[in-house]
C-alpha cells in the first residue's frame, strides 16, 4: 500500500520535486481539465469534449497533436504555459474522501511516486510541522479538482440541454508532408451560442455554465498555436540532423 494520508509526523521530512518531466507523467498529448481552471487554461491551451474510457463526455485540454506530445513541457526546462492542469499540477497528492459525514476530505499522498523525495524539492512541511506554502497551494489545487469534479456531469447536461454541443473533426497541416486528424471531438457550436435567447443564457448563467461555454468556444483560437509549435519543433529537429 503505497497511498498513505499525509501528516506532519510520519512525513515530517518529506519533499516533492515540482518540475514538469515525461519522467513524471507530464508526457501526455491531452489532460482532463476541470470548470473552476477553464479560464486559465482557455488562455493557453484548446479544449475540447472528448469521452472517456466510461464513455462520459469530458472536457479536455490538448497539449499536443499526437501521442505522447507535449508541446508546452520542454525537456530541459520543464513546463512553458502560464498555467499547468491542475489534474497534472497536483503531482503525488490526491483527495481521500471524508471519513465520516460532515467531516472534511483529507489529503493523500503516493509514496511511491517519483517525484515524493527527501532529499531534493519543495518541502511539505515546515520545521515545526505547519505547512508551507507549497502544500497549501497543493492544498488549493486539490479543493478546486474536488468542486470541478462535481461540476462535470452537470456541465455537460447543460451545454447539452441548451444545444450548444457539436462534433468536429478537425484537419490540421503541420507541415507540407503532415496532415494531423482529430477526430470524434466535441466543441461548442459558435453561431448557436450567439443566438441564445434570453432565458437559454439564464439558463446556463444561473449554475454558472454560461462563462464556460465561452471559454470552451475562445480556445480553440490556440489550436493554430499548436500547430505552429509543433511546426517549430519539428523545424527545429530537422536542423539538428547531420547533412
Amino acid at each position: 500500500m503505497t497511498h498513505a494520508l499525509l501528516n506532519n509526523v510520519d512525513h515530517h521530512d518529506l519533499r516533492v520535486i515540482t518540475r514538469g518531466a515525461a519522467e513524471y507523467g507530464d508526457a501526455v498529448h491531452q489532460v482532463l481539465v476541470f470548470p473552476t481552471e477553464f479560464e486559465a487554461a482557455a488562455r493557453e491551451f484548446p479544449i475540447l469534449l472528448r469521452h472517456d474510457a466510461e464513455g462520459r463526455l469530458r472536457p479536455v485540454a490538448l497539449l499536443g497533436l499526437a501521442d505522447g506530445e507535449n508541446l508546452f513541457l520542454d525537456p530541459a526546462l520543464g513546463w512553458q504555459s502560464r498555467h499547468v492542469p491542475l489534474a497534472l499540477q497536483r503531482g503525488p497528492f490526491s483527495i481521500a474522501a471524508p471519513e465520516a459525514e460532515g467531516t472534511e476530505p483529507m489529503i493523500r499522498i503516493d509514496l511511491a511516486d517519483p517525484r515524493v523525495s527527501r532529499s531534493e524539492g519543495e518541502a511539505v512541511f515546515l520545521p515545526h510541522g505547519g505547512q508551507t506554502r507549497y502544500l497549501e497551494h497543493i492544498g488549493n489545487v486539490l479543493r478546486a479538482i474536488y468542486l470541478g469534479h462535481d461540476l462535470l456531469d452537470p456541465l455537460v447536461e447543460a451545454l447539452t440541454r441548451a444545444d450548444l454541443l457539436r462534433q468536429v473533426n478537425l484537419e490540421l497541416c503541420t507541415a507540407e508532408d503532415e496532415m494531423i486528424a482529430i477526430s470524434n471531438a466535441v466543441t461548442i457550436d459558435r453561431e448557436r451560442l450567439a443566438a441564445l435567447s434570453g432565458s437559454e443564457l439564464e439558463a446556463l448563467h444561473r449554475p454558472g455554465f454560461l462563462h464556460s461555454a465561452f471559454f470552451i468556444a475562445a480556445s480553440l483560437d490556440n489550436l493554430q498555436r499548436l500547430v505552429d509549435m509543433r511546426s517549430a519543433r519539428r523545424a527545429a529537429l530537422l536542423e539538428k540532423v547531420p547533412a
